[in-house]
């Protein structure tokens, strides 16, 4: 029988325990936060120098250690102090793919109290631009490609762009990366700059679905708060089940495939994976076959991503054919899963633990985890919070709503970010005191377990009844052939929305919108029931943040020309 999480609670977070909870200020709120946190993303780069020999990072055929890493970081903050004179709380912006580059400028700006701005590499030359305005970054760090979009824009506050990976195509104005990195600082310190919990770290610009996007300001305590808590998470999954949990004798291989400039990538995966000493592998593009293949070849235990992306492995024609025996944990981000996918990865790595969770931008990362039995017992939920976070769901009248009634999900913790950069006006409606109201629909039951049911924004309203348009997306995941489901509004003169849905099916799978209709008709109300379904023979429009785009499956759907 599984312990109740109180119990453990009260027994983890004991004084003199690794998981010890105080109650301090933080800007001027009393706040519960975690004795033992790293104080900042300095002392977590400081720490990872332990495992030295280790491998850090693998891409392609470059092969480096946490030492060599470490060189490279210390080499770059002198640079950036030295010779381009950064201060503390300046703004340094990095807009590139997944490459080995992207940790070094990341750990060398946070390391002496600068900022990092990671940028969308999807973004455009424009969007690129506005957010360079916005923040005032004095540099980039770019790719060729990101590089030829900004050559010859006037950004005032910028002074230099520093590309990465191109030495053979010089562009005017452009410095190159590896100049700045010729000489490493063997045998010398880090440069010394005092770093306060609560300084800025760095700021992520939202998804911008609505206007322009806004920047999500982290501070070192929101990023190192969570560090701690999603080991303790695990740890008390481990302990709720009468195991003592493991501490690893190997290193850990981890798979890297979200982008970098999102909050799952950087924050969870890659600081993450810094802080265990793992081996962390990047990927020039997500492929399911070249996951496969490095999983093998490099006897990875982790990967993951939005849901989409496991599920494409086990559909893979060439998945029997490797062995992917080594992977230990899945995890899923970024979008909501199917509730049957914890299932079908555990019959397909049986000796894993799959993992979903609920976290945003502002909550720096993940605020809850579901893992291990707790998941495969309830895989319609995002888990619990840690003890340093709250969680509560405010009906739209703004009182508190009881176990199992459907409102806003509201968050409060050290991990909740600041606000957002140059727009007061934001922040205040946001975060009321203290409390980041998120824009998501959900439900806690009785046991503290959070529930998503939607956006505030994507719910649809037909007829004066609310569809949660995830409940409509998960009766299709349970059809065998379905791989991927989008469901939006269609507009109906009388009712106002109908449901329509479109789906990507398994290969060879024959389309037969009826009986999907009538599979999704058998487990929900019929005025659920989508009106019409829409096949897409490619994987659904994602952003870059793993969230379906549901404006451009209306216009695949001809919807927003009707």
């Amino acid at each position: 029988m599984a312990i109740d999480f109180q119990l453990l609670d009260k027994k983890l977070t004991a004084p003199g325990s690794p998981f010890e909870i105080e109650e301090i200020e933080v800007r001027g709120a009393t706040t519960s936060v975690w004795k033992n946190a790293f104080p900042n993303l300095r002392a977590i780069i400081e720490h990872s120098r332990q495992f030295a020999e280790r491998d850090y990072l693998v891409y392609e055929e470059q092969r480096l250690s946490y030492e060599q890493h470490y060189q490279q970081v210390l080499t770059l903050g002198h640079t950036l102090i030295e010779e381009y004179g950064i201060k503390k709380g300046d703004r340094i912006a990095l807009a590139m793919r997944n490459y080995p580059e992207w940790p070094v400028v990341f750990w060398a700006t946070v390391s002496i109290g600068a900022v990092i701005v990671p940028l969308n590499a999807w973004w455009t030359g424009a969007e690129l631009e506005y957010a360079l305005q916005h923040c005032g970054a004095r540099l980039i760090f770019t790719d060729l490609q990101r590089a030829e979009m900004l050559v010859g824009t006037h950004i005032p506050t910028l002074e230099h762009i520093i590309k990465v990976r191109s030495d053979d195509s010089p562009l005017a104005n452009v410095k190159e990366f590896s100049t700045l990195m010729a000489a490493l600082n063997s045998g010398q310190s880090m440069p010394d700059r005092v770093i306060d919990p609560d300084d800025n770290a760095s700021i992520f610009y939202t998804s911008g679905t609505t206007g322009r996007p806004k920047g999500a300001i982290n501070t070192h305590r929101n990023i190192c708060s969570n560090q701690l808590s999603g080991v303790y998470l695990r740890v008390r999954t481990e302990y709720r089940y009468g195991r003592e949990p493991a501490v690893p004798t190997e290193q850990i291989g981890q798979l890297i495939s979200a982008p970098l400039f999102h909050v799952t990538g950087s924050l969870a995966m890659l600081c993450g994976s810094t802080i265990m000493g793992s081996k962390i592998v990047f990927m020039y593009k997500w492929n399911a076959e070249d996951a496969i293949r490095l999983i093998e070849k490099e006897k990875l235990n982790a990967f993951g991503g939005v849901p989409s992306m496991p599920l494409q492995v086990l559909e893979s024609p060439i998945f029997p054919d490797h062995d992917t025996s080594s992977i230990r944990t899945i995890l899923f981000g970024g979008a909501p899963p199917a509730p049957e996918l914890a299932a079908r990865v555990k019959t397909a790595f049986p000796n894993s633990n799959a993992s979903n969770g609920y976290g945003l931008t502002e909550t720096s990362a993940l605020s809850t985890v579901n893992v291990a039995e707790d998941y495969i017992a309830r895989p319609e939920s995002v888990g619990q919070a840690a003890p340093i976070c709250q969680i509560k769901i405010l009906a739209s009248d703004g009182r508190e709503c009881p176990a199992g009634d459907i409102g806003e999900i509201c968050v409060k913790g050290p991990q909740v970010i600041k606000g957002y950069w140059n727009n007061p006006e934001a922040t205040a409606k946001t975060i009321i005191d203290n409390w980041l109201h998120t824009g998501d629909l959900g439900y806690v039951d009785a046991e503290g377990f959070l529930y998503v049911v939607d956006r505030i924004k994507d719910m649809l309203l037909r007829g004066g009844e609310n569809i949660y348009c995830i409940e409509v997306e998960n009766a299709l995941f349970n059809h065998p052939d379905v791989i991927d489901a989008a469901v939006v509004g269609i507009p109906h003169p009388v009712l106002g929305e109908e449901v329509g849905a479109m789906v990507q099916l398994r290969p060879k799978a024959c389309f037969k919108p009826q009986e999907l209709q009538s599979h999704v008709a058998g487990q929900i109300a019929a005025f659920k029931t989508p009106v019409r379904i829409d096949q897409h023979h490619e994987p659904l429009p994602r952003n870059a943040n793993g969230k379906i785009m549901k404006s451009v499956v209306k216009d695949l759907m001809g919807i927003n020309k009707a």
